[in-house]
């Protein structure tokens, strides 16, 4: 087997969403960086999210004003200027969904939700639509539907101009063995390629991998958690027909987010609907079969105006993911990003994708300037890269609404 050696001072492992913003930053601080993925590019989290750029409003409904939402405030207003080509990375060749989603209630939605946005200082806060305005699904819910300033992404062509942007430096390494961690050598194996790395600092940037990648680097892996969802999808038939309509947003109950619908056209030009909250998180303990009929009830009743009959030409499937976090007492929901460094190994998650550029800064933060002149990747070069992963509905079995009981 041919052997090369490289030299670069951080060597990132997991190409999702944060560990092509960190390499994109570090680069970009002029610190040499090289990333190795082990699968496809966003494979389980981020090719599975639905895309919002949350800007905390969720985190303020039961009233008080938590970190998650401090957090996550600032982080609209960056990637809108990513997405329009302003700030770097950039992302304008990104595929928006949306420009904003669509808040309501299946009963009245008070006007504190605005007030909560302004108490709190958010720079997302709820705008209330005229009857006029409101999309048709939306056009017979009771109480208010208001507006936020939420882009809705598509998570693979972010993918793609993240990535894109710095060839040679994202590579298809399906093995990793770790020689030694001082100095840090690392040899990554494709095939009957082989290469060993000498760097400065990892960073474990493989959302659920970090497990096992934190254990092959002799540390704890009992400090990540994983919270499983189990979410629908579900589809117009034909194209162009059907009862589903491009909607993107939240039906909220109290402090709870009932359902959130993210929505595109698909590549044979069908609407097509991801539909996540909290029935991704009660689906959980349910069948496939169990959890489409959970779901086709709820949307009923939080889109009175839809209308699933028999035959009225829609399609159903489900995929499960987990989400990797830093473990938490419970098992709950972290309210921030963790950067945990131990002696040369970083290891990072997100908690949720808008987060990633704060676990960058932050890994940028630790390390000093140095050049990209320092890095030696000539052993790489014609390296295979990593496709993009595909949506997880898209090779799943399909269920016609006909046959939903």
């Amino acid at each position: 087997m041919a052997e090369a050696t490289v030299q670069t001072r951080v060597l990132i492992l997991g190409g999702g969403v944060t560990g092509l913003w960190l390499l994109d930053e570090l680069r970009r601080s002029g610190v040499g960086a090289l990333l190795v993925e082990a699968r496809a590019l966003g494979s389980g989290q981020t090719i599975a999210a639905q895309g919002i750029i949350h800007g905390g409003l969720k985190y303020t409904l039961s009233g008080r004003m938590t970190d998650a939402a401090k957090s996550i405030r600032e982080m609209p207003d960056l990637w809108r200027r990513c997405l329009a080509g302003e700030a770097s990375p950039d992302l304008s060749k990104t595929r928006l969904r949306a420009e904003r989603c669509l808040l309501w209630r299946t009963s009245e939605l008070s006007s504190r939700l605005g007030m909560i946005g302004a108490r709190f200082g958010l720079r997302v806060a709820p705008k209330s639509l005229a009857a006029a305005e409101r999309p048709p699904l939306l056009r017979a819910c009771p109480g208010t539907v208001a507006v936020l300033d939420e882009q809705v992404i598509q998570p693979a062509t972010m993918l793609h101009a993240l990535a894109g942007a710095h060839p040679g430096r994202v590579l298809l390494g399906s093995d990793v063995e770790v020689e030694s961690t001082d100095p840090c050598r690392v040899r990554v194996r494709h095939g009957e390629q082989a290469v060993v790395v000498k760097c400065d600092r990892v960073v474990l940037a493989a959302g659920a991998g970090n497990a096992e990648l934190r254990e092959a680097f002799g540390l704890d892996a009992a400090l990540m958690q994983r919270r499983p969802l189990h979410m629908t999808v579900v589809r117009n038939r034909e194209a162009k027909s059907g009862p589903l309509e491009v909607i993107n947003g939240h039906c909220v109950d109290g402090a709870r987010t009932r359902v959130t619908i993210t929505s595109e056209m698909d590549d044979a030009g069908r609407v097509l609907w991801q539909v996540g909250g909290e029935v991704s998180e009660v689906g959980v303990s349910m069948s496939r079969d169990e959890l489409i009929r959970h779901v086709r009830s709820e949307l009923a009743v939080c889109l009175p105006d839809l209308r699933f009959d028999a035959g009225d030409g829609v399609e159903w499937s489900t995929y499960r993911v987990d989400r990797a976090e830093r473990t938490t007492p419970g098992n709950r929901r972290p309210d921030m990003a963790a950067v945990i460094t131990e002696e040369r190994v970083t290891t990072v998650w997100p908690t949720k994708m808008v987060l990633a550029p704060i676990v960058a800064s932050a890994v940028c933060a630790e390390l000093r300037t140095g050049t990209v002149a320092d890095d030696d990747l000539a052993g790489v070069a014609g390296w295979p890269a990593p496709t993009v992963a595909i949506p997880p509905w898209s090779e799943a079995p399909w269920t016609a609404d006909d046959s939903v009981v």
